[in-house]
């Protein structure tokens, strides 16, 4: 149980990585893939289909914009979602899918906070309509976290401190993932262009290369797995395949 994995110091509960991955899992997989109920945003009026709220609208606000049905593909689960024809897709992800990763920071597309990758590439979400998105393979960094490959990557930036106030992280998260995925070997200046769309206004930028770096490393050599403790019948331990059998009692 992901409670199980937490801890109290201070009066502070902090997330062992087992449970933040667990929570970001649980997240994800708690988005509805279908609409139940369509909600007027203007009123507030519910309707049991979208032929209802149309015909609400040609009532009770005759001349104004319905709102609009969409499917997305968020980190590879279709998600049906209603929303006014304007709406960003950072805005419809905040609001309507309830994945707060992308950030609203500077919504003029300059501070790469909002970033996702949208079918292998990386994509400003301030700057999409969600419209537009349908039909594309969209991952946000709660999909990045909640794939155990990924692990080693978020790993290495709490180990390099490569976040202070943390706000812009999840952009340059998402960012470095994506750079990994299509060149599993960088160089620190292939990171530094890579993440030259990032702003962090606290400045971590030599941390972030060396970060990456790591976590390609990691990537192609993963340490092998801990050996079984003695006594539980591993290889060595008693009662194991290469160790003596327990004595009589």
């Amino acid at each position: 149980m992901a409670s199980e994995a937490n801890s109290i110091q201070g009066g502070v509960m902090t997330l062992t990585p087992d449970a933040a991955h667990e929570k970001v899992s649980a997240l994800i997989g708690a988005i509805p893939t279908a609409l139940t109920e369509y909600r007027c945003p203007l009123c507030g009026k519910i309707t049991g289909n979208y032929a209802d709220l149309k015909q609400h609208y040609e009532v009770e606000h005759l001349g104004a914009v319905p709102p609009i049905t969409v499917v997305l593909t968020l980190n590879g689960k279709n998600c049906e979602v209603l929303i006014e024809p304007h709406w960003t897709l950072k805005r419809t992800l905040q609001f309507r899918v309830g994945l707060t990763g992308a950030k609203h920071m500077c919504d003029k597309g300059v501070c790469g906070s909002c970033t996702v990758i949208m079918d292998g590439r990386s994509v400003l979400s301030c700057q999409m309509l969600a419209v537009e998105c349908e039909g594309y393979d969209i991952q946000t960094v709660e999909g990045i976290a909640a794939d155990p490959k990924w692990k080693p990557l978020i790993d290495a930036y709490c180990r390099w401190d490569a976040m202070q106030c943390g706000y812009c992280t999840t952009g340059f998260l998402v960012s470095a993932k994506n750079l990994l995925a299509k060149n599993p070997n960088p160089t620190e200046q292939e990171c530094r262009e890579a993440l030259a769309g990032n702003i962090c206004i606290c400045g971590t930028y030599p941390r972030h290369a060396q970060a990456i770096l790591e976590a390609a490393y990691l990537i192609a050599n993963p340490p092998p797995p801990p050996a079984p403790p003695a006594g539980f019948g591993g290889p060595g331990g008693p009662g194991g395949f290469g160790g003596p059998p327990p004595a009589a009692s």
